[in-house]
């Protein structure tokens, strides 16, 4: 299993478009033998600790390997609608790892 943590932060005013775009790529994510496991968005009252912004929302999603992965992120469906990704999201942090 691989797991990619991201977290995500909007332009501003985006947060409909984004909704657009997740509406399109979170059905694809069992398609490619993904499972959503945690769509989070932090509140400044849930926050213990802070180095850097907050981001809109953080995702944690498993996959059974890295080919699975690159599939559900070259979907030719997710592709279409990849313009409303890059209008409303700023800058993203992928984060590739393994269960311990």
């Amino acid at each position: 299993m691989i797991y990619i943590t991201q977290l995500i932060y909007l332009r501003d005013g985006e947060e409909a478009t984004f909704n657009e775009f997740e509406k399109v790529a979170m059905p694809l994510i069992s398609k490619y033998n993904g499972q959503l496991l945690l769509r989070y968005r932090p509140t400044a009252g849930n926050i213990i600790e802070q180095g850097m912004p907050a981001p809109y929302e953080i995702h944690l999603v498993e996959f059974s390997g890295e080919a699975d992965l690159e599939n559900f992120f070259n979907d030719k469906e997710r592709e279409k609608f990849i313009h409303l990704k890059e209008k409303s999201i700023k800058t993203a942090w992928l984060i590739k790892g393994t269960r311990l």
